[in-house]
């Protein structure tokens, strides 16, 4: 596979993350889909490996997020900045703290968040448990285990 062809990969799975992120856009299957059309084209054992542990694991994702309570983004005070700080958080987690970091990044995000727009640890601490148990939980889910594809992926591409 050739660089351009790489390059766009990485970048429709750059977009699935944030699609993840994003209320309405099906982020996972965009994760899903880059990683369909690397496997296809690569054509090697660890690719058909890696396709078939990450269709499996954005199944078992989807059965967690169906059990888990319904999003509810009206009403909680999630806002465009907090997405992107718990977005943030979650990719500079992953990276620093490798696969474990992204969940106390995630939470440290949206903590921050709240921190900047209403001052206090007390009031911060108690709008970061409201988002949390509101939508973070299963968007939390739904980013890690796209955060683990991707991260095989981009294993797989510079080591395999």
């Amino acid at each position: 596979m050739g660089v351009w062809q790489l390059l766009m990969v990485a970048t429709v799975m750059l977009l699935g993350l944030f699609g993840v992120l994003t209320p309405g856009v099906p982020g996972t299957w965009l994760v899903w889909a880059a990683m369909l059309w690397w496997s296809l084209h690569e054509r090697s054992d660890l690719a058909w490996i890696l396709l078939a542990s990450s269709t499996g694991l954005l199944l078992l994702t989807q059965v967690v997020v169906w059990q888990l309570p319904p999003r509810r983004f009206r009403g909680v005070g999630i806002t465009r900045r907090m997405i992107v700080y718990a977005g943030l958080g979650a990719l500079l987690g992953f990276v620093l703290v490798p696969v474990l970091g992204a969940i106390p990044g995630f939470v440290g995000g949206v903590y921050l968040s709240e921190r900047l727009r209403l001052g206090g640890h007390g009031q911060a601490r108690a709008a970061t448990r409201t988002v949390m148990r509101a939508a973070g939980t299963s968007v939390l889910v739904e980013l890690f285990s796209c955060l683990l594809i991707v991260g095989a992926w981009a294993g797989a591409v510079i080591w395999g």
